[in-house]
């Protein structure tokens, strides 16, 4: 009985303020955006705002229920918990019900339960039993190996939904493996794959392949510390393109000023090495396999965009970037969403004047586009304040990860912050047009049970080990 009332006194006080204040935030921001004059009581069980009030309820019930369980229950039925909900992940493609095309969710009577949503912290606690388990080096390929594995088995189950906007958010548990001890060049290398992506789209292959050899060049200065070094790199590079050009000009007329520049940099490759070999620097090989490897996923971007992408990921990507303007079709929605944002100005119109709001001109406007309302209603100075909680909460999030004794328990931290984070992040950015439309709810705001259950658990099974800190070395 002691104990249970320690674990009581020590759960984070301020975490669960922030929790409570954003769930009722989100509630009143449901009911603004669906609110109907006709029925306009807040507690209506044929609305959204009334439904949600009762899984707002249910989830202060699971809550408690979460905090009141053993903490040592997480780390030793972690991998139950995730084969339970791999299961119910690769169920739902037989039994699920086909919502806007997706069959994402399991259908109870009037309700409906989404499994992606509750394969975040089943994921985020299977890396955590993994990880901690045996303490893997995560600069071995076989340790990385597995920890991709237990990430990428429940992409494949959700993009087959098809839901890749769910799918999208495991890969930020790549944030916890780079905590963790992954190479940071792998890391480097998957931000580096977004960039050249965007990069690609925007400009001419050339002008990237161009781009990436001046700053191999740079970089080989900076580790070398001889300009000599740099210079000899860029003159190999320079020599072998030149050549080529000439070649191709006159001879072979078929290259293509693209396929020269990448043959350029691969025929540079065996002068480069010879020469780092002959100078010891080895460190200067991996500078080089970064410049390749990146000329050629360059030189695959086109092929991957055009098809493999489907077209209405296309048109949004597009969209995001501003080579097609659709404000009718493809891209209402977020141009609706930033009319509505804008609109709101310093202070907002006030809680339930919002036209945007009140005539639904913002399709989806209590779920993923739930931010519209508040920039519309309570202005830039609402905004900000709820990007500021987000903000507060991540924070508090790190600093209770790095103060964790228990291995699993910090890796489980990291987890929620990392899912959390891409969920604001993204959401967000769709609501103002910064990224691209995948579909992803603003966590503790949108509509939803599931989303919402979901967050709930994901946190409070942290708020538990947390609690439990100075008790158990899990």
């Amino acid at each position: 009985m002691n104990k249970n009332q320690n674990i009581w006194a020590h759960i984070d006080k301020v975490t669960v303020v922030i929790f409570v204040l954003m769930v009722g935030l989100g509630w009143l921001n449901i009911y603004a955006a669906v609110f109907n004059e006709e029925r306009s009581g807040i507690f209506d069980m044929s609305q959204r705002y009334g439904k949600q009030f009762v899984w707002i309820i249910a989830t202060f019930i699971l809550a408690i229920l979460v905090l009141s369980v053993d903490s040592r229950f997480y780390s030793f039925f972690a991998w139950i918990i995730y084969g339970a909900v791999m299961l119910l992940l690769a169920g739902v493609l037989v039994l699920g019900n086909e919502i806007n095309g997706a069959k994402s969710w399991y259908a109870l009577g009037e309700f409906s339960l989404q499994p992606s949503e509750f394969a975040k912290f089943a994921t985020a606690l299977a890396l955590a039993a993994y990880l901690s388990g045996s303490r893997h080096d995560l600069t071995k390929p076989l340790p990385l190996f597995t920890a991709s594995a237990i990430i990428i088995l429940p992409v494949i189950f959700i993009v087959l939904q098809p839901d890749m906007g769910s799918a999208l958010v495991f890969f930020s548990l790549y944030l916890v493996l780079f905590r963790e001890g992954m190479s940071a060049y792998i890391f480097v290398s998957g931000l580096l794959a977004v960039a050249l992506f965007v990069l690609t789209l925007l400009w001419n292959n050339l002008i990237v392949v161009l781009a990436l050899v001046l700053i191999a060049a740079i970089i080989i200065w900076y580790i070398s510390r001889k300009l000599s070094v740099a210079s000899f790199a860029l003159g190999i590079v320079t020599a072998i393109g030149g050549i080529l050009y000439l070649a191709d000009r006159f001879l072979i007329k078929s290259l293509g000023p693209e396929l020269v520049a990448m043959m350029a940099v691969l025929l540079s490759g065996l002068p480069f090495i010879y020469y780092v070999f002959m100078r010891r620097a080895n460190n200067l090989v991996v500078v080089f396999l970064f410049l390749v490897g990146s000329v050629l996923y360059v030189n695959t971007v086109d092929y991957g965009f055009n098809h493999l992408l489907k077209e209405h990921q296309r048109e949004r990507i597009n969209i995001t970037l501003g080579f097609e303007s659709d404000p009718h079709g493809k891209g209402y929605n977020v141009n609706q969403s930033i009319i509505s944002i804008g609109s709101g100005g310093f202070s907002g119109k006030g809680y339930l004047q919002g036209t945007q709001t009140k005539f639904k001109f913002v399709p989806e406007q209590s779920t993923d586009f739930i931010f519209c309302t508040v920039g519309e209603e309570w202005g830039f100075l609402g905004s900000l304040t709820v990007t500021g909680l987000y903000v507060f909460l991540l924070l508090r999030l790190l600093k209770m990860a790095e103060r964790q004794k228990a291995v699993f328990s910090r890796i489980y931290g990291y987890g929620v912050f990392s899912i959390l984070f891409v969920h604001f992040f993204i959401n967000i950015g769709m609501a103002i047009g910064l990224v691209p439309v995948i579909g992803i709810p603003l966590p503790f705001f949108s509509y939803g049970g599931s989303s919402l259950w979901g967050f709930t658990v994901l946190l409070f099974i942290f708020l538990r080990l947390d609690a439990s800190r100075t008790e158990y070395l899990i």
